[in-house]
């Protein structure tokens, strides 16, 4: 587990050596330059900007197959952050991210610091600090990640790093759930996702996802308490049509997803294996997808618990009322097929407003 710990920070490492301004060296024309305008302070422009985003959520879940998870979570979740913007590719972000669950005392349920370093060219961007994981890190698939994680874990705390070019895309990141204390366990997770299309014309490509999660003991051991480490990985073909037929969006996926597990001390690596296909369909503001899994049931202690079942399958039919410049609300109606419970569903409405990042001022720094 931890060589894949050092490969992640050596990733990170890499990646800012990339992303470092190119030197240009002096032509023997520009020598004969005379000294005296090279040394003429130059003025740099700096900018202040605000960002707002909003969520308001209502998930209502019937699961006769996990009676804990039959509830409904309901409230909305802001944040608002302002960044400094120091050149085009640097910035500075601080800001706040808060949820209020409907009907809970007190107001807030808690509130987040958001306050990160941003890098961003062409090619390269990097994160460090607690940032935002929506755009990032939100579109693991649930057997990996579930969805409630929007709701109670909206930021990364720790660092991300994303590579881009024309036929190919891969992020690393960690995220660190806990700090060690007498009483508190270390934990953390870190991952990696990816695309590869061959061809940006053609419909194929491949999707990769990996985490994994490193669970020790606090400070001051209990007995019989052990470190754990839980790994997941998955990797899918797929075929992208959107467009390219009387649908405005149609795509297929089928790959495998592998699941670890291992007690230090106590146990080996324990492994288990499935499959999974999963197909979408999109017109106009109306959605259909549906995704099938079989095999040995999955240890992925932050998926979707239905993943833990040798056989499930998932249908959602969603409905896009209001998408309208920067505002979106979405009604989906799901319904989940497992060993022995055939009539679980799920129905959900959230509406979503981001603001983008405005301007308030700028101002120039002579160097």
């Amino acid at each position: 587990m931890f060589k894949n710990f050092y490969l992640l920070i050596a990733f990170f490492l890499i990646s800012l050596s990339a992303t470092a301004q190119q030197i240009n060296f002096l032509g023997e024309q520009n020598m004969l330059i005379d000294t005296s305008q090279l040394a003429k302070p130059t003025s740099v422009t700096h900018s202040i900007d605000v960002h707002f985003n909003a969520l308001a959520f209502l998930d209502n879940r019937e699961y006769k197959a996990f009676i804990p998870r039959s509830r409904t979570y309901s409230g909305t979740r802001t944040e608002l952050d302002f960044g400094f913007n120091v050149d085009s590719m640097n910035m500075f972000i601080v800001g706040s991210n808060a949820i209020h669950e409907f009907g809970a005392q007190p107001y807030f349920l808690n509130a987040v610091p958001v306050a990160y370093y941003h890098f961003q060219n062409s090619k390269w961007m990097f994160n460090a600090g607690e940032f935002p994981r929506e755009g990032l890190i939100d579109d693991y698939p649930r057997a990996m990640l579930n969805d409630t994680l929007m709701y109670y874990r909206p930021n990364v705390e720790g660092l991300y790093a994303a590579y881009h070019s024309e036929h190919f895309w891969q992020s690393g990141w960690i995220d660190w759930l806990s700090r060690q204390t007498d009483t508190q366990r270390e934990e953390f997770l870190f991952g990696s996702e990816g695309k590869y299309t061959p061809n940006t014309d053609g419909p194929f490509y491949v999707r990769d996802y990996f985490l994994e999660e490193h669970d020790a003991g606090a400070a001051i051991l209990l007995p019989n308490d052990h470190i754990f480490d839980n790994a997941a990985l998955e990797v899918r073909l797929g075929l992208n049509f959107s467009h390219k037929t009387v649908l405005d969006s149609l795509s297929f996926e089928a790959g495998n997803l592998s699941s670890f597990l291992r007690e230090r001390g106590v146990t080996g690596w324990q492994a288990r294996n499935g499959f999974v296909f999963s197909a979408y369909a999109g017109y106009h503001r109306f959605g259909v997808f549906d995704e099938f899994y079989r095999g040995q049931g999955s240890i992925i202690y932050y998926g979707d618990s239905f993943y833990e079942k040798s056989f499930y399958n998932r249908l959602d039919l969603s409905w896009t009322p209001f998408l309208s410049g920067r505002v979106k609300g979405q009604f989906i109606a799901s319904f989940h097929f497992s060993p022995d419970h055939f009539n679980d569903n799920q129905e959900v409405f959230r509406i979503t407003y981001d603001l983008g990042r405005k301007t308030l001022a700028k101002f120039k720094d002579d160097n």
